[in-house]
């Protein structure tokens, strides 16, 4: 399997406050430009003293500067290719819960997958879809008990 076929979480390393603070600038004149322009290059001045400039689209561009926003802010990045199926165990590990728990909500047709052999697989983007409804579920119970507890006069 190659690389490219897995799905990578990477954890950006440690950057110390200079780092922070480059990445920071980086972040917002990639940002700035998307604002005014419809094309930009990119000019990248190595340790040898070349300074190649590529020319880079701007949904590129915008994406380059959302990943230094979560470098700045030390948050893990996960790439994952748009046809990227899992399996259950790392479709559990991913929403953070067991593996039964997956397999438990397949078999009641509220996560889709498919069958390959006897093994299940879950599409990416099916995944994200769960995950954003199961918070969205998870937000308006946590609403229902704080109204809850306002009725009951219960307000801490």
């Amino acid at each position: 399997m190659r690389t490219v076929d897995r799905v990578r979480e990477v954890s950006p390393p440690p950057l110390n406050a200079e780092d922070k603070e480059m990445v920071r600038a980086a972040q917002r004149c990639i940002m700035a430009s998307l604002d005014h322009s419809r094309a930009a290059s990119i000019t990248v001045t190595t340790d040898t003293g070349e300074r190649p400039t590529v020319g880079v689209p701007p949904t590129a561009l915008k994406l380059i500067g959302e990943l230094l926003g979560a470098m700045s802010e030390g948050r893990p990045i996960m790439l994952v290719p748009a046809e990227q199926e899992l399996t259950t165990v790392e479709a559990a590990n991913f929403l953070n819960v067991s593996r039964p728990f997956v397999i438990k909500e397949i078999e009641s047709g509220r996560l889709p997958h498919r069958k390959v052999a006897s093994h299940r697989r879950i599409a990416f983007g099916d995944l994200i879809a769960y995950a954003r409804k199961m918070r969205e579920q998870q937000a308006g119970a946590l609403d229902r008990m704080a109204d809850n507890a306002r009725e009951l006069g219960l307000e801490y």
